[in-house]
């Protein structure tokens, strides 16, 4: 599957979700979703790659209710830029309980960093993704990490798989743990040796590594219900399940085809036993991103 951009709001959230059939532990946490919008109140950055439908605060929180989850960890958005203004507002309604990755340019003031701090921002990202527009010179966000260090921060890095083994050795200069996103996007039909993958458990195997086993319906080439994309998040979970957060990657934009939200939270139980899954949504979120409320 790709990820075209798009010159013009499409919907990208189910609007009747499956109720799903699997229970999620009590403290559950969605580590990885977008807010857009409302675009009235927060409006779209002018030079962004991709311009979304509105997906506010307000339907986001109500599809966690549904789903059973309690933590949450918003994600800024390309689309909105370096005005983390939306994300800031849902995590004021959810202070403690979420917390927040912010989109900063690499140069960004230490009094800038402190005031999302104080909004609830634990992390920044960069993205790598050619469909996203690239990412700065690793070697500045390198920089930039000590000043992340200095708030326990984090960072979280976009890439697709074949970028992994180009960018491993420079990630290890982080100052701060950093969280690869998508389980690297790799391409399921390549199968588990593929470069991209040998190379993102290589990198797990350094402690300071985390990975989201998230955007399986983007890894998978089959489409729903991704079957061909479970035995990447089945061996991340097995090998490293110490080290993974799930992401639901609502409202999950720039997909072909919109996934059915209920039927994501069930396929967790395709690669994970109880145990697994109380690391994966509830214990390793906790220490990652060390929720108050």
């Amino acid at each position: 599957m790709s990820d075209p951009a798009s010159s013009s709001p499409k919907p990208s959230y189910h609007n009747n979700p499956t109720e799903p059939k699997l229970k999620l532990p009590p403290g559950a946490a969605d580590c990885h979703f977008h807010v857009f919008g409302p675009k009235a109140k927060f409006p779209f950055d002018a030079k962004a790659p991709y311009t979304p439908a509105d997906a506010p605060k307000d339907v986001l929180i109500d599809r966690h209710m549904f789903l059973g989850i309690e933590h949450g960890v918003v994600v800024q958005s390309a689309a909105h830029g370096f005005d983390n203004s939306a994300a800031a507002d849902l995590l004021a309604d959810k202070k403690g309980s979420y917390v927040g990755v912010a989109l900063v340019p690499v140069n960004v003031d230490m009094s800038e960093l402190k005031k999302l701090h104080e909004q609830g921002f634990r992390g920044v990202r960069f993205n790598y993704v050619q469909h996203l527009g690239g990412g700065p010179p690793l070697a500045d966000v390198m920089k930039l990490s000590s000043k992340l260090a200095a708030l326990g921060w984090h960072l979280q890095i976009h890439l697709d798989a074949p970028k992994i083994v180009q960018m491993s050795t420079e990630l290890k200069f982080s100052a701060v743990p950093v969280v690869i996103d998508h389980m690297g996007r790799l391409d399921a039909s390549q199968g588990l040796d593929q470069p991209g993958f040998t190379h993102l458990l290589k990198l797990l195997e350094d402690k300071r590594f985390w990975v989201k086993v998230s955007g399986l319906e983007r890894v998978s080439r089959q489409g729903s219900p991704y079957a061909d994309a479970v035995p990447f998040a089945r061996r991340l979970v097995t090998e490293v399940g110490e080290r993974c957060v799930w992401g639901s990657d609502w409202p999950h934009p720039n997909l072909p085809a919109i996934p059915d939200d209920g039927q994501l939270v069930d396929l967790i139980g395709e690669y994970t036993n109880e145990a697994q899954r109380q690391a994966l949504l509830v214990d390793n979120p906790l220490k990652l991103y060390k929720f108050t409320s």
